[in-house]
């Protein structure tokens, strides 16, 4: 059965990677608990290194490797903010990286990837092409696959974003999260009930994509085939360790229109002055849209990232309500 960390081993990710990451602000706005009649508080992960809480489940992965497996470096596939991540760390621990990335990707995080050190391979955008792509240069560089969300290191590093939300605002009635492959959800819940039992943790998905939704209800991994969400780091699926933790330790996941995701990324720049993208907003979005109802109570939402192409904002669309058409990645 695969394994999930504990709080010990999140206390010991933030720990390990303190001198890697930054640790990020909690922000309020008065007008926002005014819209979703709660109080609201902010953990700011795009302020984080590479944009995105994913640096520290990438710190934490890079670190815990022994020095003969650093050697050989570090391989992943990814649509963009973990591939930087790990490429990020990678420098960080002076070891190469390699990163397989769909052809699609957004160019914002493709260049990111790039910048941060990382050598890019893309692939069509299928899961079939990425991990057959990952398997070919992980055999020809002996390299060590740090999955984006299947890795209870990786896991245990997102969850010091809610170590350090809980250490600075203890008294709150829920926690939020986005969810996508699940790694920063089962790392939030694991660590904020563990720190306090009686706190209630829950996801936020894109309607769009609500394969975690529907395998939260089941109980089996529900893939969606494809996907026309705008938050495109919420297209991928639960893997079975991720959803054994969002069974034991989250309550609910709400879900949000894709006019409600665009609406609550726009709120948050106009009205926290702060950039978000599209994934970190959908969990305003389903305050706003009522598929998670907190009215009355003191609630945490990890604001996951904040890379997005500004040449190319949803708003500026003639329908923000028609994304793209994307395939799942």
């Amino acid at each position: 059965m695969a394994t999930l960390p504990d709080l010990a081993a999140i206390r010991d990710a933030h720990a390990r990677i303190r001198e890697h990451v930054l640790r990020t602000p909690v922000l309020t706005s008065s007008t926002l608990d005014a819209e979703t009649g709660a109080q609201l508080f902010f953990k700011c992960e795009n302020f984080q290194k590479v944009g995105a809480f994913k640096a520290r489940g990438a710190a934490n992965a890079v670190f815990c490797l022994t020095a003969d497996e650093a050697k050989h470096g570090v391989i992943t596939h990814s649509s963009g903010n973990h591939g930087a991540a790990l490429a990020y760390a990678a420098t960080r621990r002076g070891i190469p990286a390699w990163v397989v990335m769909p052809d699609n990707a957004s160019q914002v995080k493709l260049g990111n990837v790039r910048r941060y050190g990382a050598t890019v391979h893309l692939c069509r955008p299928t899961v079939a092409a990425r991990e057959a792509m990952c398997a070919e240069v992980q055999a020809a560089t002996g390299a060590t696959l740090v999955h984006p969300f299947d890795d209870a290191r990786v896991i245990a590093g997102q969850g010091t974003a809610a170590l350090e939300l809980l250490d600075e605002i203890p008294d709150l009635d829920a926690i939020v999260a986005p969810v996508g492959g699940g790694g920063l959800l089962s790392g939030t819940a694991i660590a904020a009930k563990a720190l306090r039992p009686r706190i209630h943790a829950h996801g936020a998905e894109p309607a769009n994509a609500d394969d975690a939704a529907r395998s939260f209800r089941s109980g089996r991994i529900e893939p969606v085939a494809s996907t026309t969400t705008i938050a495109d780091g919420l297209r991928t699926t639960l893997s079975p360790r991720t959803l054994t933790a969002l069974r034991a330790h989250v309550t609910s996941i709400g879900l949000a229109s894709e006019a409600g995701i665009v609406r609550a990324m726009r709120m948050t720049w106009e009205r926290m002055k702060i950039v978000v993208e599209p994934s970190g907003a959908v969990p305003l979005a389903c305050l706003l849209e009522r598929s998670l109802d907190f009215r009355g109570r003191r609630v945490g939402i990890i604001v996951s990232g904040g890379n997005v192409d500004l040449d190319h904002l949803p708003w500026q669309r003639r329908d923000a309500r028609e994304p793209a058409q994307e395939t799942r990645r």
